[in-house]
């Protein structure tokens, strides 16, 4: 609900407007008239006498502005964004018949809870209060919804004010209470069926296109009762729902000779996925489209339909008010119902669908009509060229006799023009110098580099731009060319308007005179700096890496050298001693070749951890979350803590890039989690939710300073943030020193077929709360 108090005071999504008439132009002229008038009397032997008079004459006015008429104020509740633009009409209708000032106030009360009785409630004792202090002489409730919510609160929120009512179909009119009036609005459902119907013959099905709320289902079922009548001509389907993709899919699949009804109206507070108004667009690009609204289909991809004339039915309306406000009763006053309807369609849907014009009914209107420009401009072109002719005639011969001298002058300019967009247009900052070095152009680029003072580039002050420690060794250089005549390139730092130095590599060129002596030299810069920062973070990332990939091999080999080496020449004097021991007791032989086997059952379950630490085999077959399951255990296993896994909703089969991600940061954040939280109870969770899956590893240890961390922690951190970013997905990490730590990750994906269909219909934010 949205509205603005008289007194100032406004409410959220405030829309009123206030208008009033005023004579102060009159009072103006009136007082004009009599300072000229005492002006000529102040000369007249008279004077006095004419004071008194002017005193006497003047009484009259205060008893002339107590005799203008009150103050009319109308409050005016619905449920749109804005007010239509045929309410202008309405109201200077209004004011035409109404003496006196009228003020209009608009609110509306369009609200997703409008349905709901404690907002409503709540709703009428906010209109109380807020329009609880001006006398209202009238409250105007436009479409049926808001009429019976101000019917039902009358007598808390206006008591004893009129109402008149606008925008009620005739069907809703039925339902009307006795003591309001207004007009009848009729609404075009079954005409524009049957125009539908008469363009296109061999229609077999109206697919109705409408959305789940209350005003969809009314007119749905308005829309049923005129397809009922019609069923032996074509059949109903519909598609029912928000704005969303599934719409499309369904349109996609409509069968062939099938036209489409749309009444889903655009809604300001559901926000659904796809905007109701593109989504008419995209189905009229398949199917012919109509609607029984004008607003949901001329000059938006429908046909047309079956409308009422809204600037009739303004100044009816405008009419049963000024009635009302004249002193009227309502129930006295009956309602109107002389609003027609007339077919109107797009002329560039009639060429898209192949529609002859002809086959429109009588006394159709065609909008959009486009005319080629000949038809538009066919006489101002005719006069335009006899115009042309005459003036051609006319400068023939001063063009001949000044075309040499035009040439050469015009060779000049062009020469210099193309020479300054070049220059200007230019990516590079453009400078040039004369044989001692004094700056004598800058393009536009240079001086918006350096700026704002155009003039401080010139001469040589241009040197104060150059960073300090760069002006002895660039002033060399330049001075050494300025002496041998041949070009040079050198970088320097120059300072941005923003004060921030800037690494330029500059190319200059000599240049020469008109006579061919040495002119000086002309030169372009480019900024370096984003290149060298570039390649220096290259350099450190690959020094990184090399870092990190020394660390891996050293840790694989020190396994493989202290763990695995030293257990299998263990196993090698373990079966030495058993083929000693082979002629012993069958007992000792058992049970040392049991032995043997155990550790064999070891080594081989640390060489297959080491080698899921290098890549999973069960992300390949089993899955990513079968995968983490797995890593979850081993990490159980081997560090004696306790890892806790969930999983909910996550399909098997998902891209590779994704599974791997999220495996490889499940990994590196597992490790972290153990090495450096202190603590043994971690927990591991994986969600599919829409169409994102969703990663989060908790623990509750000693934590971390996130940025520190990335400087000093070598890749961990970083490479997990570069992953996630090669699938275009989110990263988080939420952790303060003693408070433990928990990483998040989200990677948007879609389905395989084999994968059950996820329900888009939900909101992304409120499901990541689950998660969070």
């Amino acid at each position: 609900m949205s509205t603005r108090l008289p007194t100032g005071r406004s409410l959220k999504d405030n829309v009123s407007r206030t208008y009033a008439r005023t004579s102060e132009r009159d009072v103006r002229q009136l007082r004009v008239a009599r300072s000229w008038d005492c002006n000529r009397l102040s000369a007249s032997p008279w004077f006095v006498l004419v004071i008194v008079l002017g005193i006497v004459w003047c009484v009259p006015i205060p008893s002339a502005a107590a005799a203008e008429p009150a103050v009319k104020n109308v409050l005016v509740l619905h449920n749109w964004a804005s007010l239509p633009a045929s309410w202008a009409i309405m109201e200077s209708t209004v004011r035409a018949r109404v003496p006196g000032q009228v003020n209009f106030y608009a609110a509306s009360v369009e609200n997703p809870r409008f349905d709901d009785d404690v907002y409503r409630e709540s709703l009428a004792e906010t209109l109380h209060r807020g329009y609880g202090g001006v006398k209202l002489d009238l409250v105007i409730a436009s479409t049926y919804a808001v009429l019976e919510f101000v019917m039902e609160y009358r007598d808390e929120m206006f008591p004893g004010v009129p109402i008149v009512f606008t925008d009620v179909s005739r069907q809703q009119a039925e339902k009307l209470w006795p003591e309001v009036t207004g007009v009848v609005s009729p609404v075009g459902m079954g005409e524009t069926i049957d125009l539908a119907l008469h363009l296109h013959p061999d229609t077999k099905a109206v697919a109705i296109v409408t959305g789940v709320t209350g005003w969809d289902k009314y007119w749905l079922t308005v829309a049923h009762a005129e397809l009922l009548r019609r069923q032996d001509k074509v059949k109903e389907i519909d598609l029912i729902g928000p704005a969303e993709n599934q719409i499309l899919e369904k349109v996609a699949e409509l069968p062939p000779h099938t036209v489409v009804l749309f009444q889903l109206r655009p809604d300001d507070f559901t926000h659904p996925a796809v905007d109701p108004i593109d989504l008419l667009a995209t189905i009229a690009n398949r199917v012919p489209t109509y609607s029984a609204w004008q607003g949901l289909a001329l000059g938006r991809g429908g046909v047309g339909g079956a409308y009422r004339d809204l600037p009739k039915d303004a100044v009816l309306n405008g009419g049963i008010v000024a009635r009302v406000l004249s002193g009227e009763r309502p129930a006295d006053i009956p309602i109107v119902h002389d609003s027609d309807l007339r077919v109107r369609v797009d002329w560039r849907e009639l060429q898209r669908w192949h529609i002859a014009e002809s086959a429109l009914p009588p006394g159709s209107v065609i909008e959009y009509r486009q005319f080629t420009f000949w038809q538009r401009e066919r006489k101002y072109i005719v006069i335009a060229m006899v115009l042309i002719a005459g003036q051609a005639l006319l400068i023939a011969g001063l063009l001949w006799q000044r075309a040499r001298k035009r040439k050469a002058e015009a060779v000049l300019r062009e020469s210099e023009e193309r020479f300054r967009v070049m220059a200007d247009t230019t990516p590079s900052l453009v400078w040039m110098c004369d044989e001692r070095g004094r700056i004598t152009y800058l393009n536009d680029r240079r001086i918006a580099f350096t700026g704002p003072d155009a003039d401080t580039g010139y001469g040589d002050n241009w040197i104060t731009y150059v960073h300090p420690e760069d002006v002895e060794r660039m002033l060399g250089t330049l001075y050494e060319a300025l002496k041998i005549k041949e070009p040079f390139s050198q970088e320097y730092r120059l300072r941005r308007s923003d004060g921030i130095y800037r690494w330029m590599f500059d190319v200059a060129s000599p240049r020469v005179n008109g006579d061919g002596s040495f002119g000086g030299f002309i030169g372009s810069a480019i900024d370096t700096t984003d290149q060298k920062l570039a390649q220096q973070a290259l350099e450190k990332v690959s020094g990184q890496l090399i870092e990190a990939q020394e660390k891996e091999r050293s840790r694989i080999a020190r396994d493989l050298h202290d763990d695995i080496c030293q257990r299998l020449a263990l196993l090698s004097m373990e079966i030495e001693q058993a083929n000693r021991t082979s002629s012993g007791s069958p007992a000792a032989t058992k049970q040392n070749l049991e032995d043997i086997r155990k550790h064999c059952s070891e080594i081989a379950g640390d060489v297959q951890s080491l080698s899921h630490q290098l890549h999973s085999s069960k992300l390949d077959y089993l899955g990513v979350a079968a995968a983490i399951r797995s890593l979850c255990s081993e990490h159980s296993k081997q560090h004696h803590v306790n890892v806790d896994f969930s999983e909910r909703n996550v399909p098997k089969h998902l891209p590779k890039d994704i599974s791997l991600c999220l495996f490889r940061i499940a990994q590196e954040a597992l490790h972290n989690a153990v090495k450096y939280s202190g603590t043994k109870q971690f927990s591991v969770a994986l969600y599919a939710i829409e169409e994102e899956i969703q990663l989060v590893v908790r623990d509750g240890g000693a934590g971390f300073d996130f940025e520190e961390a990335k400087k000093n922690r070598g890749l961990g951190l970083v490479s997990m943030q570069e992953r996630i970013q090669l699938v275009q997905g989110r990263f988080a990490v939420d952790s303060k020193p003693g408070k433990g730590t928990r990483i998040f990750a989200a990677v948007p994906f879609v389905a395989e077929q084999e994968s059950s269909p996820k329900d888009a219909s939900g909101k992304k934010d409120g499901s990541a709360q689950g998660v969070a």
